[in-house]
């Protein structure tokens, strides 16, 4: 400041530097506090724990339940050890339901879900997920001599229905040829097909896996597709380097017939054409 200045034009100057100040305070505040925080990237939280924590069913066989040893088993157990391999990175496994699965994963408490979880619009909101690693499908099923692979081959053939599920409803727009009976319960449906009362069932693949593990005489084959609801691992928005690593390690496993192996342990049948 020039001393030299006369006192008012002093003054006048020391006003409009003072006022400026106070002009650019809020601006300053503002870009303090509305600064975005750095994004904590979860493949590199994942690597620097060398832990991978996953959301599984413990309750829901044949993706995951409690063994004889108490162990947790199941096709999402094994999805869920596959893709820790993949990260080489330690597997921890977090017992989840169908209502905690996708709050766990966005309160951070697991870091991926694997728990038979299918796609919604609803769900897309909230979380991506990886390309499907398991299949989930209604379909009929019946044994390798009955010769069936369409729903016009299902002229003249019988085939049992639990009454209003969403096989039994499709089912009846698909084949209105075939003789349909209809029962009140999945275990009345099984029953009717086991004693050979029909020859086919209309079920989801995880009923005809229910069958397949007690071996019974009568094991129901998958004939074809009524709806198509796979699974996919989900997991928390805008973390694509992680997405990348668990999309690139079910393919590998696709490819290399680890899934097409896992699915014949626990499904009882191939990884179906197109998953």
């Amino acid at each position: 400041m020039n001393l030299n200045q006369p006192p008012n034009r002093r003054t006048h100057h020391t006003r409009r530097a003072s006022l400026a100040s106070l002009l650019l305070a809020p601006l300053f505040a503002l870009t303090t506090f509305v600064t975005p925080t750095a994004h904590a990237d979860a493949l590199d939280s994942i690597t620097k724990a060398g832990v991978l924590k996953v959301a599984v069913p413990e309750d829901y066989p044949p993706f995951g339940a409690v063994g004889p040893d108490l162990k947790p088993q199941g096709y999402d157990i094994d999805t869920a050890a596959l893709l820790a391999k993949s990260l080489n990175v330690k597997l921890e496994l977090v017992p989840v339901n169908s209502a905690n699965r996708i709050p766990y994963l966005q309160t951070n408490k697991v870091d991926l879900v694997i728990s038979s979880l299918g796609k919604t619009p609803e769900r897309e909101k909230v979380i991506d997920f990886s390309t499907a690693y398991a299949p989930y499908y209604q379909g009929v099923f019946g044994p390798a001599d009955v010769k069936v692979a369409s729903p016009a081959d299902l002229t003249g053939k019988t085939v049992g229905a639990t009454r209003g599920a969403l096989e039994e409803i499709a089912l009846t727009q698909l084949a209105p040829n075939a003789t349909i009976k209809r029962f009140e319960d999945n275990n009345a449906t099984i029953a009717a097909f086991l004693s050979g009362q029909v020859q086919l069932i209309a079920a989801g693949n995880i009923v005809a896996a229910a069958i397949l593990a007690k071996n019974p005489p009568r094991r129901p084959e998958p004939k074809f597709v009524i709806k198509n609801s796979p699974c996919f691992v989900g997991l928390n928005k805008n973390e694509p380097r992680l997405l990348q690593k668990v999309d690139a390690a079910i393919a590998q496993a696709k490819q290399d017939g680890t899934l097409n192996t896992m699915s014949k342990k626990w499904f009882g049948a191939a990884l179906p054409t197109g998953l």
